[in-house]
């Protein structure tokens, strides 16, 4: 049997796998050949073909997406809408010739090969996948918008409105989207509910001769080119198909509208049913502003404080009841429309929302897993029932996913014939079709339970009965950053009082958990707080099934986190404490993770021993620093096995999965694997023999800079350590045979490339205490380079910056003038960016306008004030950069 035959026979609907690949031989030969050649990604091209006849029509079409694919078919990461738009706008230069309704559309094709082969891969959460779906429908749009003022500028001019100075200024538009778009849910064939704002009357400044309009019906015009662009079915197919139907006065209404105008509707003449619909609201393109202005005007009688429960919940019931008489007839099972569908979850959340938004801000959010994990934190739905509403919502979202993107259709509806009945239970891995219907009855079966529970007369009387006094007497947060809240004990004095003052970041961990303050009061002084590995194994032990398994993982780690927070603010433990106390969690995190992700793979492959796996930390966790909010720059390393390579990376995918992964409950690091041998072309986990042999014969330099920190951090650990040694054997090797002046000129091109590429993209006004002239790349670097130059390789103890400043010194690599620029500078970033991370958050840059925070910084840094801070940072940057220069013998 052939390699291809071998690996189209596990694959749902070979046959059309097999005709995809001989019409992509005939048509493109030249391709074919090199495809042939590259195993890994004739594998994802096949897989994709065989879950998606419309992208196996694509790829036919235009071959050049393969070989995109094969350079960001390692991605790991959810792409952001400025993400998107850069890769949209270097596609539109080498797509000049291309009409924009088709480029659209186009683009839109090739990013769904990347983000659908993830989805297939699991290699993302459904939360994960929606949210990058719904953010390449904002960049489309916004590069819409952009190319429809353009245009319209250039025939009627800029229009213009004029401020309360009687000063004229550019009017703006913002395009605001609803439903499962307005909630960053969108699926892959789902339509577009658009409304378009602007920001006030006037007039065009006029192009020439040419009279001006008003802002009225330029801003009509600009709707409908972007729509047009959008939404228009010609040449290649629309991108989206755009409904604006919601707009206000529905078919008749102006397709655009001044916010003033908007809100005089949504206030004075909108259904209820109306309202209801943005909830689910956001700008997704044009100015963010506007949609601001206009979201909290319209806030209160979205979420009005004198709303019944009763009436509000009686009023999502009769929509849901109008639905379904509407689908009364309709035959088969519908995911989305049917009884335990995907709407059930949607109008069960929405319900809750208004019955409860109004005197509870914190419930008020769009997107639909969030909102139900804080209806459970705050009592209107028991645990159990959350867990059968986000695993059935995951379930039921995947399979909608599965049918629509066999042709590209907005179908939610199983197929009645067996053939096709069969595949989708493939694809969604069932072995057969009887298990895969079972598995939807009894999901839905489940949804439809909580939905009676929630809207039944019962439940709607008692719920309106304990609303006034149930939830007032439990620790409440409404929002992250809402402060002065009502304590337990009611003192202004209380230790989570003044931990909320000095990091409102455990703010956010203490309203996703109700009971975390609690915890936190119970520990804070104690003198031997819970065991991270201790936590982990007691909590993971009462945890049955994978998702399960998982929310408790992070739940735990929560808890973990905020008590090292809380401790940290009142400086009961200095700074080492911190960082140490954050090692071991991140490696007690790792290994819980990982032995997760062992049990879900022998629970999928259950004939397949898993290899012994080895955990490789760098950066932070190498040097044992991690601080709140680092990444784990990790390498994964297994003994080799037969079939050890599949296994180990399929272990890795669910672990990646498990510890970075955002679900309901949160995420506990952001995994970054970009380091392991060959980057993102590599595979996700090497063998030993492989991984020596890479340092050995092949790393760059700039890697071996890299791996000076590399250490043994979980699964086997007495593996990790042995092959830590022999890593550090061999980086070290490598680095007596490099000339010490080419190892410093690189050294230097390294970290100038890194100044460059992540300050000048910034506003020259930040202070980047990481990134920037001076930084703390600055030492990193300097002592990496030494190490490497003087073979001082890492001890078994403390390998931290400052030690490692020591150990330089003492041997003779650093002069004694750089050492204490070296050294004090570092210890002053150092104190600076635990301060910042602790205050703030994940941010290297000085948060110069937020003056509150700037003052807390400066506080805990001993600082008289914020500006004798900021002059001090100067003089140690300076210090440092000169250190750095003279270190690296700069010529």
């Amino acid at each position: 049997m052939t390699d291809a035959e071998d690996l189209i026979k596990d694959l749902p609907e070979p046959d059309s796998v097999r005709r995809f690949l001989a019409g992509f031989a005939e048509k493109h030969p030249a391709k074919f050949r090199k495809l042939e050649r590259n195993s890994a990604l004739r594998s994802d091209v096949a897989t994709l073909a065989a879950f998606s006849p419309l992208l196996a029509a694509t790829m036919l079409q235009h071959p050049e997406h393969i070989a995109w694919l094969e350079r960001k078919r390692g991605e790991s990461v959810v792409r952001n809408k400025e993400e998107l738009l850069e890769s949209l706008a270097r596609f539109s230069l080498t797509n000049s010739q291309t009409d924009a309704h088709t480029l659209l559309s186009r683009f839109r094709r090739r990013e769904l090969l990347r983000i659908y082969l993830r989805d297939i891969r699991n290699l993302a959460t459904i939360a994960e996948i929606t949210e990058e779906i719904s953010n390449l429908a904002d960049a489309i749009l916004e590069h819409a918008l952009r190319l429809a003022k353009q245009e319209l500028d250039n025939r009627f001019g800029t229009p213009l409105e004029t401020d309360e100075k009687g000063r004229s200024l550019p009017a703006t538009a913002c395009i605001v989207s609803l439903g499962k778009l307005g909630s960053r849910e969108l699926n892959y064939s789902s339509d577009i509910d658009l409304l378009f704002l602007y920001s006030d009357e006037g007039k065009t400044a006029g192009v020439g001769t040419r009279e001006p309009v008003t802002n009225r019906e330029y801003f009509i015009k600009l709707a409908e080119l972007v729509t047009k662009l959008v939404g228009e079915q010609a040449g290649e197919g629309a991108a989206y198909r755009v409904d604006l139907r919601l707009r206000p006065h529905g078919r008749v209404g102006p397709l655009a509208m001044s916010v003033r105008d908007t809100l005089r509707y949504y206030q004075k003449e909108a259904a209820a049913w109306e309202r209801q619909v943005l909830i689910r609201s956001r700008s997704s393109a044009g100015n963010e502003g506007l949609f601001k202005t206009f979201s909290g005007e319209i806030a209160d009688s979205v979420f009005p404080a004198n709303s019944s429960v009763g009436e509000s919940l009686r009023s999502v019931r009769e929509s849901k009841q109008r639905i379904d008489l509407e689908n009364i007839n309709a035959k088969g099972t519908n995911v989305k429309l049917g009884r335990g569908g995907i709407r059930e979850i949607e109008f069960i959340a929405q319900a809750l929302q208004l019955a409860h938004g109004g005197r509870d801000k914190w419930l008020r959010v769009p997107h639909t897993l969030i909102s139900l994990s804080r209806l459970a934190d705050r009592g209107h739905i028991t645990e159990p029932e959350l867990t059968t509403l986000s695993e059935g919502y995951a379930f039921l979202r995947q399979l909608e996913h599965i049918l629509q993107m066999e042709n590209g259709l907005q179908t939610h509806t199983l197929p009645h014939e067996p053939s096709r009945l069969r595949a989708v239970a493939m694809k969604m891995g069932f072995a057969t079709d009887h298990k895969f219907e079972t598995a939807v009855g009894e999901a839905m079966a489940a949804v439809n339970g909580v939905f009676k529970r929630v809207f039944s007369d019962e439940s709607i009387d008692s719920e309106q009965q304990a609303n006034a006094g149930k939830r007032d007497a439990a620790f409440r947060l409404d929002g992250p950053t809402n402060r002065e809240q009502a304590l337990p004990n009611g003192d202004a004095n209380a230790p989570i009082e003044r931990v909320l003052r000095i990091a409102p970041r455990f703010a956010e961990l203490a309203a996703a958990d109700a009971s975390l303050a609690e915890f936190v009061e119970k520990y804070i002084y104690k003198d031997a707080p819970p065991e991270h590995r201790q936590a982990f194994s007691e909590s993971l032990l009462r945890a049955t099934g994978h998702r399960e398994k998982l929310a408790v993982l992070r739940r735990t780690w929560h808890r973990q986190i905020a008590l090292i927070i809380a401790r940290d603010a009142l400086n009961l433990i200095d700074i080492r404490e911190a960082k140490s106390l954050q090692t071991s969690l991140a490696e007690a995190s790792i290994d819980a993770a990982l032995e997760i992700a062992k049990d879900e793979a022998g629970r999928r492959f259950p004939n397949s021993e898993p290899p012994a796996m080895a955990v490789l930390g760098l950066g932070k966790l190498g040097g044992a620093g991690v601080d709140y909010d680092s990444d784990l720059d990790l390498v994964i390393v297994y003994d080799d096995a037969p079939d050890a390579n599949q296994h180990a990376t399929r272990i890795v995918e669910s672990f990646v999965n498990a510890v970075s992964a955002m679900t309901r409950e949160g995420s506990l690091y952001r995994v970054d694997l970009r380091l392991r041998p060959h980057g993102n072309h590599g595979p996700l986990a090497i063998s030993r023999d492989g991984f020596i042999n890479y340092l050995d014969t092949e790393a760059a330099l700039w890697e071996l800079l890299a791996f000076v920190k590399l250490r043994g951090v979980g699964g086997d650990i007495a593996a990790a350590k042995d092959v830590e040694t022999a890593a550090r054997e061999a980086i070290h090797s490598r680095a007596k045979q490099i000339d010490p002046g080419e190892l410093a000129d690189e050294t230097r091109r390294i970290r100038r490339g890194l100044e460059q590429n992540r300050v000048d993209l910034r506003s020259r006004r930040d202070i980047d205490i990481k990134y920037g002239e001076g930084g703390m790349l600055d030492v990193y670097f300097a002592c990496r380079f030494l190490q490497l130059r003087d073979d001082i390789r890492d001890a078994d103890g403390t390998r931290s910056t400052d030690a490692t400043l020591e150990r330089l010194h003492a041997a003779g690599s650093l002069e004694a003038e750089h050492f204490e620029a070296l050294s004090k500078g570092y210890n002053f970033l150092s104190t600076l960016d635990h301060a910042l991370r602790l205050a703030v958050g994940r941010t290297t840059r000085l948060p110069l306008a937020n003056k509150n925070a700037l003052a807390i910084i400066a506080e805990r840094l001993n600082a008289d004030s914020p500006e004798e801070m900021l002059a001090e940072l100067s003089h140690q940057r300076l210090a440092i950069r000169e250190a750095f220069d003279a270190v690296t013998q700069k010529r």
